[in-house]
């Protein structure tokens, strides 16, 4: 995946992004497949399929660390936990690896609730994000935490993606205002207060790294929060399962994941589990970009974002060429052009940044 390339170089970068692309692409077209409702296809509950998806993908992710044994950690300082010398990074790992386990359910909550369309509730949590990394650079460079500057190109891109995503909400709000529902509100809050907190964490660790610590410390991290992301995930799942059996809670949602793990689909579940992997492979991609060296929160959350927007006008093509899905419509293709200038001033960013670090 790293091949011939230097940590934090440009090159680095792109293998980064392409992988990130090519994975997010197929969860793209593998999430409108087995959630379409049109004869031939399957049509799971978006409930079920969160429950089969992310399955697949915490095994993949959290097969792959523990295989590997990225979670050994060149600790800056240790201490005492009970019996236990642990790296002190977990203080702050452990929380970020809670909130990653909430972001990955409420980001399909999302896309489930009627009246909100699937298009709108991406463009307001793809938009949030962009913010979030801006704002996490001022405070960390109100902080010192952060000593690079954020280049005026970064906020050129900032605002094209602004404008990108905020045409697409103006020309695309069809269904109910998200914010009149509580459930929509309680769960977009959940999304942006934890990506907000996540992110933060991923780049004070970042920018806190000794320069005498040679380690990939990257994948110590990326290992250490998704162990804990995924055992957060299967308490809380287990909780629910308990609280349905034993003591009746129901709901619209509720019982759509007691009936994936109790009575699972004979016939999708296990191609369902295979497809929820390549979102495990993204996530791999995606963490190491956001946390990628010498970079600002800004640039990496923009590099994140844009690739996934790319990547889902990918998606939707191949969607429409193979399964007879909608192609994208003439402004879906006029906001692709707002997220390529993005790209282009993200790009003389980047050969800034590169400049800097060779000085």
């Amino acid at each position: 995946m790293m091949w011939k390339t230097e940590e934090g170089s440009t090159e680095r970068l792109i293998q980064l992004c392409l992988g990130y692309f090519v994975f997010y692409v197929i969860t793209g077209v593998s999430v409108k497949y087995f959630l379409s409702t049109k004869d031939g296809f399957p049509a799971l509950n978006g409930m079920e399929y969160l429950v089969y998806s992310t399955a697949g993908g915490a095994l993949i992710a959290t097969g792959v660390v523990l295989v590997l044994r990225w979670y050994h950690m060149e600790s800056v300082r240790r201490v005492k936990f009970g019996p236990f010398n642990v790296p002190s990074e977990l203080l702050y790992i452990i929380p970020s690896g809670v909130f990653t386990a909430i972001v990955i359910p409420t980001t399909t909550l999302m896309y489930s609730f009627k009246g909100i369309s699937v298009m709108l509730a991406m463009v307001l949590m793809r938009g949030s994000v962009i913010i979030i990394g801006r704002v996490v650079d001022a405070v960390q460079i109100k902080q010192g935490i952060m000593t690079k500057k954020v280049y005026w190109e970064e906020n050129m891109a900032v605002v094209f993606a602004l404008l990108a995503v905020g045409t697409n909400f103006c020309t695309k709000s069809e269904g109910q205002n998200p914010f009149t529902s509580l459930p929509v509100v309680i769960t977009f809050s959940s999304y942006i207060l934890a990506y907000t907190f996540r992110i933060y964490i991923m780049n004070y660790y970042k920018n806190t790294r000794p320069k005498n610590i040679k380690a990939d410390n990257n994948k110590s991290f990326f290992a250490l929060e998704q162990i804990t992301s995924t055992i957060t995930l299967l308490l809380v799942t287990g909780t629910i399962i308990l609280l349905a059996t034993k003591y009746g809670f129901t709901g619209e949602r509720v019982d759509p994941i007691v009936k994936a793990v109790t009575s699972p689909d004979k016939n999708y579940w296990f191609t369902a589990i295979l497809s929820g992997m390549a979102f495990g492979v993204v996530s791999f991609f995606s963490v190491f970009i956001f946390m990628f060296k010498g970079r600002t929160a800004t640039f990496a959350g923009l590099v994140n974002r844009l690739t996934s927007l790319i990547a889902g006008t990918a998606s939707t093509i191949l969607f429409a060429l193979f399964f007879g899905g909608k192609y994208p419509k003439v402004m879906d293709w006029i906001l692709l052009g707002f997220i390529l200038v993005a790209v282009g001033f993200m790009s003389k960013a980047e050969k800034r940044r590169k400049k800097e670090l060779q000085s």
